[in-house]
């Protein structure tokens, strides 16, 4: 049977609006899905993208946000921040506390989980007093630290006085005020870390530990070689979400310390408010911005790097 050349265009022209319906289907999907993502993506770059590009711009003039006059200098903010000894000191006290504090919330956090991971009305009530603290404001909590640590009537003062120690000035000593930081961000971090490592505790299946358990392996064996290595992706979750927020630490050292006792709790963010907002450098600010950011990016994917062959994704 012949087709003639009526039909077979009339098959042709279906054929097309049948694509082009579905084509318009298609796009009407995903134009509804993209309309999801809209405001979060307007978000973005209010409040991230255009301040983050806004820096980059600003940090090649010379503005010190009291004339409007913004002088490209090329790249003097930058070579002046890199020959000056205090923004090496500065990184290093970023980086000093953010080892400690990270390696202290992760290893409590990850203490308290294996402690507290038992279904009991005990274990809830006292998961949830330590889960507290993640709800409460830094300004907050360095508010009550400042009493505690207070070197005249702090409270650990008081409590160290019983056993006939010496008053501490915690918060004017170089060698304790960064400590001081410390124990502030552990006491309110480790909650959220114990509970995220309970939750990757629980995924771990139960035939592993029964396995092991018929080939008469350890307590300690079990958690090197079973525990560890299915927490490792729970692990590198904490350890980089931790480490980003560590390293722009600067609510208590604002009300703590303001960057002192000689300059020894000085962090990254807090010097970066210093320049901007009371040296009114904007421009020297903005550059020491760009650099941060690359550090945390260069620092937070090397971690990611190495940690590829440690991490263990089960099935």
């Amino acid at each position: 049977m012949k087709v003639t050349d009526n039909q077979l265009e009339r098959k042709t022209h279906a054929a097309t609006r049948s694509v082009s319906r579905f084509s318009r289907v298609r796009f009407m999907e995903g134009f509804k899905d993209f309309s999801f993502a809209l405001p979060a993506l307007i978000c973005l770059m209010v409040f991230i993208y255009y301040p983050l590009l806004n820096s980059l711009y600003l940090s090649f003039t010379n503005w010190n946000m009291t004339r409007p006059v913004k002088k490209f200098v090329g790249f003097d903010n930058y070579s002046y921040l890199l020959q000056n000894e205090m923004f090496y000191k500065v990184l290093r006290i970023t980086f000093t506390y953010t080892v400690l504090d990270v390696a202290l919330t992760l290893a409590i956090g990850l203490m308290l989980a294996l402690l507290f991971n038992h279904a009991s009305r005990a274990f809830n009530f006292m998961r949830s007093i330590l889960f507290m603290p993640h709800y409460i404001s830094m300004v907050i909590v360095s508010m009550v630290f400042m009493w505690i640590f207070n070197g005249r009537y702090g409270v650990l003062n008081e409590f160290l006085g019983l056993f006939g120690t010496e008053p501490v000035q915690w918060l004017n000593r170089p060698g304790s005020a960064l400590w001081a930081l410390i124990i502030v961000s552990v006491w309110k971090g480790v909650g959220f870390v114990m509970i995220i490592f309970i939750a990757g505790l629980r995924s771990i299946p139960v035939d592993y530990y029964e396995a092991s358990n018929l080939d008469g392996a350890s307590r300690w064996n079990q958690f090197w070689h079973i525990t560890l290595p299915l927490l490792s992706p729970t692990t590198l979750f904490l350890l980089i979400t931790n480490f980003i927020s560590s390293m722009q630490v600067f609510q208590s050292v604002d009300i703590l310390t303001n960057g002192g006792p000689l300059n020894a709790t000085k962090a990254m963010v807090y010097w970066i408010y210093e320049m901007a907002f009371q040296e009114f450098r904007t421009g020297r600010a903005s550059a020491l911005v760009i650099m941060f950011f690359i550090i945390i990016i260069l620092l937070t994917l090397l971690q990611m790097v190495l940690s590829k062959k440690k991490v263990h994704y089960e099935g």
